[in-house]
């Protein structure tokens, strides 16, 4: 057996212990459940939107508590300062002379939980940008490291517009996933308030540590992408621009601007993780199409004929998907 197919292996197996332990709390949601993992398993950020009482934060802490690293809750609020996230600099005596020492904040961790990020104002929020796209922390001219593996989980409510402050679009474009959470199926609803109302609490395990968040991070980058996957790839995200030559009709008429190139990253290195959970050590259509939604549904602003007609950048992927010519070979 190759070494190849061993890494395959080996990161699918981890697939299947996470997904084990998440299952014990987590009812349905198997779709979202897989796209935190692909993010995972890349090094991405995911940004999770949906309803409330729909365990956005349970998935995060769950997840948190699976793996062996360093988990920190950041509740955003109107009043929170971007000192309140990096940390600040304070004044230390000792043995009858004074200096300053920068107390981290709770950004120094490995998972970071930022819930109801849109809750603060656009200055906090940028607090974060510099830590996800750098993974480290300026604080009076010095630079501070982040551990890695850093994940940032931030949720927010799509629901409730009155006190909040919608992300800017150059932050939306640092998470690599917009994840919607759904309501559940009647049979799933039906599990969850049986398991939640009993007398017992499961307890999922940890099972991966840092070490192998790594590990597998590096395995991903290995994962074969044939040219014309790639370039079915970039097609698409291309597809998206109004302007070009070329653009669909649909584009033309309802979206403002497409993606750019990051998506088009996010889409290969997604693809090649998602390969590699299902032990594959090569991307295929499917898994491009697979993530084109949570990858590209934020990147893409819809305009005025689009809102007055109700059509969402979920409705013009699904266009997308379906324009697009794909590879001849068919992968």
């Amino acid at each position: 057996m190759s070494t190849s197919n061993v890494s395959a292996e080996r990161v699918a197996e981890g697939r299947q212990r996470i997904l084990a332990e998440l299952r014990k709390v987590i009812v349905g949601q198997d779709e979202v459940v897989e796209q935190v993992l692909v993010a995972l398993f890349t090094g991405g950020h995911c940004l999770i939107t949906g309803v409330p009482g729909l365990a956005k934060t349970l998935l995060i802490k769950t997840v948190a508590s699976i793996l062996d690293l360093d988990f920190k809750r950041i509740q955003f609020t109107p009043d929170l300062m971007p000192s309140d996230i990096t940390g600040t600099e304070i004044l230390d005596e000792e043995q009858g002379s004074r200096r300053l020492r920068f107390a981290k904040g709770p950004i120094f961790a490995q998972i970071i939980l930022a819930d109801e990020i849109n809750r603060t104002p656009p200055k906090t929020q940028a607090a974060l940008l510099e830590a996800m796209q750098e993974y480290h922390v300026t604080a009076a001219g010095r630079s501070y490291p982040l551990e890695q593996p850093f994940f940032v989980l931030a949720t927010q409510n799509p629901i409730e517009l009155e006190g909040t402050y919608p992300l800017p679009e150059a932050q939306l474009d640092r998470f690599m996933f917009n994840i919607v959470i759904s309501y559940l199926s009647e049979d799933d609803e039906v599990a969850v308030v049986t398991q939640t109302t009993g007398t017992t609490k499961p307890q999922p395990q940890r099972v991966l540590n840092g070490a192998d968040i790594l590990e597998f991070q590096e395995l991903a980058r290995q994962v074969v992408i044939a040219e014309e996957i790639a370039r079915y790839t970039v097609r698409l995200v291309d597809a998206s621009r109004p302007g070009r030559g070329g653009a669909p009709d649909f584009i033309e008429q309802y979206v403002k601007w497409g993606a750019g190139l990051r998506a088009s990253q996010a889409l290969v290195r997604g693809g090649k993780a998602r390969a590699l959970m299902h032990g594959r050590y090569h991307v295929s259509m499917k898994d491009i199409q697979a993530l084109a939604k949570p990858i590209l549904r934020h990147r893409i602003m819809t305009n005025f004929y689009a809102d007055s007609e109700r059509i969402t950048p979920d409705t013009i992927v699904d266009r997308l998907l379906e324009t697009v010519p794909p590879p001849k070979s068919g992968m």
